[in-house]
């Protein structure tokens, strides 16, 4: 069973909202505080880390029984990332999916780096006020830590727009920097990411000495005292999941799954297909969900638009980039599109963009003047 979207109370959604509410002392998350760090762990569920606190143990000691909340779905990074710094939900923000379809020109788009090579303007297709255009309006200095790489991409400008970018290069130098620009500047927000471990999960898996390197080094960076009157609240875009070998499906043209389907977008844990103009929705329908049975999960757009699965409200643009057929994997399962151009991510051992526990839930560490 798919659980519906969370309430944006509960989700990461809700965190930004709540650090500029803190900032004004009247937040029903966080004590007030005279600046506020974001830090998101990309890829860190509440699940791996709790089973890997001997080797977090800032984290761990700071992280109450209660202190997790749900990502959003898709749980991929390009539709919970702009739903951490927009605060809305991606069918409100409108990305929902790691590639999706451009109505406009019917071509696949890649929502974390295709934005140049695509002629697509970040204000246009991902229109919602940033959290760091919000705080800017309201008087409050708004700023950004993050890679060297990321700083003009396009992604950058559709989800930091506001920010002033800072960046470097390691984790520890990136933390010690967010924790001196909040010190420097009282009223602010600042943004940290940290996409370590999700790189590490993606390529070795989590449980790897490669994943548990990777959160110890974060660990030990988030370690450094947090200047005084600082709140600091730690969380992630969504978990991950490990997919062995046999729990991959490949779908080959034999199987008769590209028979009336012009695109086949998502991710391998998450699929949305576009139909061909000439295509019936029943009969495509129909053998996806006999075919996938046990396997995957399969709606129609109007099913999970209807069910809330991207969130309460799902504006027309966000709607045109919704699969006609919506896919999700169930348990450590993943689907690839066997005449995919690109088949890089059939080699990916950790992934994320399901709905399983370990992708859903993340955890929301609270850290210097934010600490219980």
């Amino acid at each position: 069973m798919l659980p519906s979207s969370p309430d944006t109370t509960r989700s990461i959604a809700g965190v930004a909202p709540q650090l500029l509410a803190a900032l004004r002392g009247d937040s029903s998350w966080f004590p007030p505080a005279r600046s506020a760090v974001l830090v998101v762990v990309d890829g860190l569920g509440a699940i791996p880390l709790r089973a890997h606190a001997g080797h977090a143990r800032t984290l761990a000691a700071a992280m109450a029984k209660k202190d997790v909340i749900a990502s959003v779905f898709p749980t991929t990074t390009a539709a919970a990332l702009t739903s951490i710094l927009t605060g809305k939900q991606p069918g409100e923000h409108g990305l929902v999916g790691y590639r999706v379809r451009d109505p406009e020109r019917d071509v696949l788009v890649n929502q974390l780096s295709d934005w140049e090579r695509a002629g697509i303007d970040p204000e246009v297709w991902q229109p919602m006020p940033t959290i760091f255009e919000q705080a800017s309006a309201a008087g409050h200095p708004a700023l950004a830590v993050g890679l060297p790489a990321y700083a003009t991409s396009g992604f950058t400008r559709a989800t930091l727009r506001g920010a002033q970018y800072h960046p470097a290069r390691t984790a520890a130098e990136r933390v010690e920097l967010a924790w001196e620009l909040a010190d420097a500047h009282d009223g602010a927000l600042v943004y940290c990411y940290l996409p370590e471990a999700d790189k590490a999960g993606h390529k070795h898996g989590v449980d790897s000495p490669e994943w548990v390197a990777a959160l110890e080094d974060i660990d030990a960076a988030l370690s450094l005292r947090v200047p005084s009157g600082v709140g600091v609240a730690v969380t992630a875009d969504h978990g991950m999941i490990d997919v062995p070998v046999h729990r991959q499906l490949v779908l080959e043209a034999a199987g008769g799954w590209h028979d009336g389907v012009q695109h086949i977008g998502g991710e391998p844990r998450m699929l949305h297909v576009y139909l061909a103009e000439d295509a019936e929705l029943a009969g495509v329908l129909g053998h996806w969900r006999e075919g996938l049975a046990g396997f995957a999960d399969v709606l129609s757009r109007t099913e999970a638009v209807d069910d809330g699965l991207f969130g309460p409200e799902a504006s027309d643009a966000a709607r045109a980039r919704i699969g006609d057929l919506v896919v999700v994997a169930r348990g450590s399962a993943a689907v690839y599109d066997a005449e995919a151009p690109d088949q890089r991510g059939r080699g990916m051992i950790g992934q994320h963009g399901g709905v399983s526990p370990e992708e859903w839930r993340v955890p929301l560490i609270r850290l210097g003047a934010f600490a219980r």
